[in-house]
């Protein structure tokens, strides 16, 4: 990564300037007014604003500095370790300092030396895309007459994602692996498990497997057997980021985040027990996530651009076998309206904070899951 110098430098010389003038004029007061005792102050005064900006020119020129980001995705709380190299040019390094958004204060340069080096150790404890700006080393003289400002390449982009937090079972809520939910580990099957979801039409190509054929001998419309994929059966993790309107905006953006995490936690764990899908707002179709997480990294990112305003799809829920873990940014009381005629393998809800006077059945990042069909879940995802 290269460096360069501020293309307007001059600003920063103002100081060294105006004292050169101030000694200018002394000096010409003296020679003008016979008053030798100012030729002193006016020549010292020229001296050092030429020396001060002498040693900036001097001590600027040829100064590389070079940034190294440990890594462009972090998960929050993780350590983000950021490398500066400053290297000298012809001359030893001047007195300065090295300037960065993520130092708490100025570093300063090691003088007298062709290197000084920098380590940071950044922290975020908040989800999101972050863009590091250019660090900046500014070239100073000893008296602080004069600066020059050198910069390095170009804005990095960090891309901030949700942490994962343990998922604990409350009280009566179950042995912590399945939260309530009756999920036991699944063996991963060699091919995807079938039933029979009632009778249709018959259409061209069908196997002849699954034609009905009494309809056939009876004359009638012929029908065929539809199949309804045993991976209707696995948990939906839905996400509902949109956040709270009317109260505290930060406490709102602080229960998004909160959201985004157990959402995150709840999708890895369920994947863990045999796996499950996930649904992001925008997406029609959900994202199946499996006990080797192959998807996972990508979903990860996804995660933690999710946005606030953002609104979830309603139809992948219709018809599903399995149960439904929605995730809600908003503190709600009862279950949203997409949940209430979901008759599925039962329904669960996951709020900050929790419901006010309902026990939850799991807690995950702050948020607590309640169980809103009591043992109808278990009952229709225990089978392995």
């Amino acid at each position: 990564m290269g460096a360069h110098i501020d293309p307007d430098p001059t600003a920063s010389t103002r100081p060294a300037l105006g004292t050169g003038v101030l000694g200018a004029l002394l000096t010409l007061s003296a020679a003008g007014l016979d008053a030798e005792p100012l030729y002193v102050p006016g020549i010292a005064f020229v001296l050092v604003a030429a020396a001060s900006a002498g040693w900036v020119l001097l001590g600027a020129r040829g100064i590389a500095v070079h940034r190294q980001v440990g890594a462009t995705h972090v998960v929050e709380d993780e350590r983000l370790q950021v490398t500066i190299d400053v290297v000298a040019g012809r001359v030893a390094l001047p007195t300065g300092a090295v300037h960065d958004d993520l130092l708490p204060a100025p570093a300063p340069l090691a003088v007298g030396r062709r290197r000084t080096r920098v380590r940071i150790n950044a922290r975020y404890s908040r989800r999101g895309r972050r863009l590091l700006a250019p660090p900046r080393v500014v070239v100073r003289d000893p008296f602080g007459l004069a600066a020059r400002i050198v910069t390095a390449g170009e804005p990095r982009e960090v891309l901030v994602l949700p942490r994962l937090e343990p998922v604990a079972a409350s009280a009566g809520g179950g042995d912590g692996t399945g939260l309530g939910l009756g999920l036991r580990r699944r063996r991963r099957p060699a091919m995807a498990e079938v039933e029979v979801d009632g009778l249709g039409p018959l259409r061209p190509g069908t196997p002849a497997s699954r034609i009905h054929w009494p309809s056939i001998a009876r004359r009638a419309e012929p029908q065929e057997r539809r199949l309804h994929a045993d991976g209707d059966r696995l948990p939906l993790v839905v996400l509902d980021p949109r956040a709270a309107t009317g109260g505290d905006p930060a406490q709102a953006e602080l229960d998004v985040d909160a959201a985004v995490r157990a959402a995150a936690s709840l999708a890895v764990h369920l994947a863990h027990a045999g796996g499950c899908h996930v649904l992001l707002p925008g997406d029609r179709r959900p994202v199946q996530l499996d006990p080797s997480l192959g998807g996972w990294p990508r979903l990860h990112a996804r995660l933690a651009l999710v946005q606030s305003t953002e609104v979830p799809a309603v139809g992948p829920m219709s018809g599903r076998l399995g149960p439904i873990v929605y995730v809600a940014a908003r503190r709600l009381r009862r279950a949203p309206r997409a949940l209430q005629h979901h008759g599925g393998g039962g329904r669960v809800l996951v709020v900050p904070g929790g419901i006010p006077g309902r026990r939850a059945t799991f807690t995950v990042a702050g948020c607590a899951g309640h169980d809103l069909d009591g043992a109808g879940v278990a009952a229709a995802t225990g089978a392995a």
